[in-house]
């Protein structure tokens, strides 16, 4: 609390809410240890009254006795930063565990989008010329292949090393004797992302494991909400193409997903 320096004594009274402050003789702002006194009013049953000191020394106490010594504490990190150019200068909690799992998510992803284009490749063939079903499996291989990529750029800034593995030669025909080729295909993409969300699970399961919260919340951000999503619309596309038979019923349904893939 800063007065004029010049002045000699001051006195602030607020009748209103029945206190008043009073400082102590100042000379000048350097002899500010500013005493400060409350006074409340008497009580009738009891005669109660506070009086709160403050001063320049009681700011030099360590609050909850927890001393902050920046300088002091920056040392052990000092030592731990790399001076090897092949070490990672950002890599900090990232255990190497971590960064084998999400190595192995990155094959994951990038198999599911291979199988997901040789969808597209079947079904945009001339004599299946289902459209529909080759723009949904396109934008799934696409999509897989974008998750990948974005697990590969967290590689990266976590300071791992992106270490890409061989993928699986997916299938080229997808048509099948009973349930023909529209509805073996949309279960075997459902399949596909009950599996992904399993293994995102894992990885999740095993960062929390390692108290990596980090990871923790890049996984629940970008990938579990979206694979639920995925699962469940997957799973309705399934229900309605058991209902229409291998028929016209397909070609029907492949027409809506040529013009509203949403609402079929």
């Amino acid at each position: 609390m800063l007065l004029n320096k010049y002045c000699s004594s001051s006195n602030l009274q607020r009748e209103n809410v029945g206190f008043s402050l009073s400082f102590s003789s100042l000379k000048n702002s350097n002899e500010l240890k500013s005493a400060v006194t409350v006074r409340y009013p008497k009580r009738k049953a009891a005669g109660l009254g506070g009086v709160v000191l403050a001063s320049k020394e009681a700011n030099n106490r360590p609050v909850l006795n927890v001393v902050f010594e920046p300088f002091e504490e920056v040392k052990k990190e000092l030592l731990l930063i790399p001076s090897v150019p092949q070490a990672s200068l950002a890599r900090h909690k990232y255990t190497d565990q971590c960064e084998a799992a999400i190595n192995e998510q990155i094959n994951v992803e990038y198999n599911v989008s291979y199988v997901y284009h040789a969808m597209y490749a079947y079904f945009g063939r001339d004599n299946v010329a289902l459209k529909g079903f080759a723009k949904v499996f396109k934008d799934s291989s696409v999509e897989e292949r974008q998750h990948a990529e974005k697990l590969m750029d967290y590689q990266n800034k976590r300071g791992g090393k992106v270490m890409l593995q061989s993928m699986l030669i997916p299938l080229s025909e997808f048509d099948h004797a009973e349930k023909g080729d529209a509805l073996y295909a949309m279960e075997l993409a459902l399949s596909l992302e009950k599996l992904n969300n399993e293994k995102l699970l894992n990885l999740h399961e095993m960062a929390d494991k390692v108290n990596d919260v980090h990871l923790v919340d890049f996984i629940e951000t970008e990938f579990l909400t979206e694979q639920v999503e995925s699962i469940r619309k997957l799973s309705e596309y399934v229900a309605q193409l058991r209902r229409v038979g291998k028929g016209h019923g397909v070609w029907h349904f492949d027409q809506m997903l040529i013009n509203n893939p949403v609402a079929a």
